[in-house]
């Protein structure tokens, strides 16, 4: 409808839809990164009339969600975002989560003592999502192909059923599942620290919902966001107690799940976002390479719109 003027202005703005506060959903897996996001929503600094956190099962479900336009944006790692763009799904990152240092990580059971053990054994990943690209590392590390070991497509919500019934040697896992698979006697064989800067978790948002009409929601959002990476920062013990029983884990093993995870705040963000140039461009065109090295991309990304500072909040 058209505009209009005069006594009826106020019904005609409500009807204008470049005007409205339209509401975002965001799709998310559990992972201590994302986990500030949910804090926000359970200590009620999320307004659920403009930000719906979808709840997913792994990366991939997010990623599936993203494709059919069931969500605008989704919580994933660098990598799985270059992919959905190889797919045709135009997205761009506004924020970064994380930085991995530790945190994502390779799980042998007890009689393979080194990475060359792995030739001939089964390993699990969820394909399509990081751990493909972690995975990528290992086998170069070790001297190995892909066709060296027999890769068990398994999803991050399906590791611990899947360790447990012995249908792998192995497995490319995180928190929260890698606390639980190391109690079981799992031997770390190789993490994220080999691999610097690789590994980043961001928001990444698709394109159609980057205009006036979602604005308020995605500005909203990011404030909510560091608002309770604050809380995480200044009062770890409370935040701790308080993440526990959605991260699934005792609150006295949360704080070790942040050990390896690098948390930038809003200044952080700001310059890996809007420096010149932006660091994570130069991360993301590092990581891109790889992946068409390693047959995980069909060609490289331009990084043509790949980064969007604008939504970042003024202060913290």
């Amino acid at each position: 409808m058209a505009c209009a003027s005069g006594v009826a202005l106020a019904q005609a703005l409500a009807g204008c839809e470049w005007l409205g506060n339209t509401p975002v959903a965001i799709a998310a897996h559990i992972w201590p990164g994302y986990e500030p996001m949910f804090l926000a929503q359970t200590e009620g600094w999320l307004d659920a009339s403009l930000v719906q956190l979808v709840e997913a099962s792994s990366a991939t479900e997010s990623m599936q969600r993203l494709v059919t336009g069931g969500v605008q944006g989704a919580a994933l790692t660098l990598d799985e975002v270059l992919k959905a763009r190889a797919g045709g799904v135009p997205l761009s990152v506004v924020m970064v989560f994380d930085i991995s240092a530790g945190a994502d990580m390779l799980l042998a059971r007890a009689g393979i003592k080194n990475l060359a053990d792995l030739k001939g054994r089964r390993v699990g990943v969820e394909q399509g999502a990081v751990g493909s690209l972690m995975l990528s590392h290992v086998l170069r590390d070790a001297k190995l192909t892909k066709h060296d070991i027999e890769p068990v497509a398994v999803t991050i919500d399906k590791q611990l059923d899947a360790w447990t019934r012995n249908q792998v040697d192995a497995v490319v896992t995180y928190e929260p599942v890698s606390s639980k698979l190391l109690q079981r006697g799992a031997v770390k064989l190789y993490d994220s620290r080999q691999i610097p800067d690789a590994i980043v978790d961001v928001l990444a948002v698709r394109s159609e919902a980057l205009d006036y009409r979602h604005a308020t929601a995605l500005r909203h959002l990011l404030a909510a966001y560091f608002r309770a990476h604050h809380h995480v920062h200044s009062n770890p013990h409370d935040a701790a107690y308080r993440m526990a029983g959605h991260l699934g884990l005792p609150e006295g093993d949360v704080l070790a799940a942040y050990q390896g995870l690098l948390l930038p705040d809003l200044a952080s963000n700001r310059r890996l976002l809007s420096g010149r140039p932006p660091r994570l461009l130069t991360t993301a065109r590092a990581v891109s390479a790889l992946m068409v090295e390693e047959g995980l991309l069909p060609r490289q990304d331009t990084l043509t719109t790949l980064i969007n500072a604008d939504y970042l909040p003024y202060a913290a």
